[in-house]
């Protein structure tokens, strides 16, 4: 049989060279993954080349952006389109393919008006022109309504599945039909602004996040909060949501954006980043319209970058550790896990204090490829870095490396004001090759200590490559095919498997000009060669992120 992509290992002292070699996108087809599709009537069957493994068998459940315009009026950022759920359906060596908006408000008004009815990430809405004057001019001062359009991740909880973005508000839907069921406001359970859509979840089915919140004496503050298991009485775990932990914000009234928290087996691990919300602008766009959740972000240019930790039995904010580096952006935890008195800190990271989603408009990503590469060349950069936080802090120890794992090159040293500066090992790194979206081997290695991360790779910032590194020798895999655009790869472990990386990838990949440009890629996780691939006659726009639903 033959397969079209190609797969290519790179050993440590070749990767900064590699990173280099950047392919070109000319035809800039990748505009093809930002335009609006229509959702199907009913699922559509893929054909198959390769051979899928017969164990798979299940569902793999996408969710990203579908619609870019409603009536005359343009989204303009990434994270504006409406939600669209999409589900690769495996069953006895058969797959097919479905696809259905989310009834939000957001889309049903939008849909029922013809227009922008609630102002998204990066696009405001705006009076119906329809009405008068009078009328217009009170709606501009009733505020902005809080979206509730779940277009970056779908997660369990409980026995439940809900679409997410990253305000207060979630939608639980069918799995298996993909219907919308209903629209849960966070705010009545927990005392949170909002969480991200990335939780951890343990073995058990309880789910943690964090959000931000409103502190003590109106300050802002971080909370942890935990979703326990089903309970036996079988009633929604979610009325039984508590603030586990909450961590202080170094700016008053400006937290930092928080996409995502690590999780070791005893501690939670907060990143504190740079990119701040300025709250009175927050607060003023909610009296004047405009204003977009975009136009609310600013960056700190003094304050660095600060690691918070928490304990997690008993809960409780560790105060007296203090750890604080350079700046830079992170959206993406790959993993933690504590090893000899430490905590080892993997991240995507962006180096610099500006915000990496200033690029990320919808008018940048569509540009001509040299337009965007120009772009890209302008943003901050990527880069994989590992930090390791020392647990054992003594004052004697001022202006050494505190330090002892023999294999990382990370330092921490202790400063006389008590704080301890964090300097990383760079795990991978390459201008404006960014390896992002990670995913592990979660169920065996969440919070543990582990060798394989999968990613999306990103060419200045157009998604094409499937990337495995090894974060303790830095090899790395790298899986690519002309003009194909594939999503986060999603692990899928093996039944019975001893080692690590011992299963499949997922991912949802685009070619435009082929003749059935959707497919479902199954590579081999261990080298990322082609196990089999399932092709459908329509396009797919851009997935964000999603889950395997076994």
């Amino acid at each position: 049989m033959t397969f079209r992509g190609w797969v290519l290992l790179v050993f440590p002292n070749d990767i900064r060279e590699s990173s280099l070699q950047t392919v070109e996108h000319p035809a800039a087809s990748y505009k093809k993954i930002f335009e609006s599709v229509e959702e199907l009537n009913e699922p559509i069957p893929a054909v198959i080349t390769g051979i899928i493994p017969s164990w798979l068998g299940g569902s793999l459940l996408r969710m990203g952006p579908g619609l870019f315009e409603v009536g005359d009026e343009h989204f303009q950022h990434l994270f504006d389109g409406q939600a669209l759920i999409h589900k690769f359906d495996l069953k006895n060596g058969q797959v097919t393919y479905y696809r259905k908006f989310i009834r939000t408000d957001a889309y049903v008004r939008a849909m029922t008006e013809n227009r922008v009815v609630i102002t998204e990430f990066g696009t405001a809405a705006y009076p119906d022109p329809c009405k008068n004057i009078f009328s217009r001019f009170f709606t501009y001062f009733r505020g902005i309504e809080v979206t509730d359009n779940c277009l970056v991740n779908i997660y369990p909880i409980g026995e439940d599945f809900y679409a997410v973005t990253e305000t207060n508000y979630i939608t639980k839907v069918d799995p298996d039909s993909l219907e919308t069921l209903k629209k849960v406001d966070l705010c009545k359970y927990l005392s949170v602004n909002g969480v991200t859509a990335h939780p951890h979840t343990e073995r058990d089915g309880t789910v943690y996040n964090i959000g931000n919140c409103f502190g003590k004496n109106m300050s802002l503050a971080y909370n942890i909060v935990k979703i326990p298991p089903v309970p036996k009485d079988k009633s929604d775990p979610i009325e039984k949501s508590q603030v586990l932990v909450q961590l202080p914000s170094s700016e008053r009234l400006k937290p930092s954006y928080v996409h995502s928290f690590g999780m070791t087996d005893n501690y939670f691990v907060f990143v504190e980043q740079p990119v701040k919300i300025n709250l009175l602008k927050f607060l003023s766009a909610w009296s004047f319209r405009g204003a977009t959740y975009m136009d609310c972000f600013e960056s700190n240019t003094s304050m660095g970058t600060w690691f918070h930790l928490a304990s997690k039995e008993p809960a409780g904010y560790l105060s007296s550790h203090k750890f604080r580096t350079s700046a830079f952006n992170l959206f993406h935890h790959i993993n933690a896990y504590e090893d000899e008195g430490f905590i080892v800190v993997d991240l995507c990271t962006w180096k610099g204090h500006e915000f990496v989603y200033n690029y990320l408009y919808l008018a940048n990503l569509k540009e001509e490829w040299e337009e965007v590469k120009k772009a890209a060349a302008r943003a901050p950069q990527p880069e994989v870095r590992r930090y390791v936080l020392p647990l054992d802090i003594h004052r004697e120890d001022q202006g050494k490396n505190l330090v002892s794992l023999s294999y990382t090159t990370a330092t921490a040293v202790l400063d006389s004001d008590g704080t301890i500066w964090l300097e990383p090992e760079v795990l991978f790194s390459g201008p404006r090759q960014a390896f992002e979206f990670p995913q592990i081997n979660y169920s065996k290695c969440c919070g543990k200590k582990y060798s394989f991360a999968y990613g999306l790779g990103l060419n200045h910032f157009i998604p094409d490559r499937i990337v495995k590194l090894n974060v303790q020798t830095k090899e790395i895999w790298v899986w690519q095919e002309e003009d194909s655009y594939p999503s986060e790869p999603l692990f899928v472990p093996s039944p019975g498997a001893t080692q690590e990386d011992d299963g499949v990838l997922l991912s949802v990949v685009v070619k435009p000009g082929a003749q059935r440009p959707g497919s479902l890629l199954v590579l081999d996780a261990r080298n990322l060669t082609e196990l089999a691939r399932a092709e459908v006659n329509t396009i797919i726009p851009i997935t964000l992120h999603g889950m395997y639903k076994p």
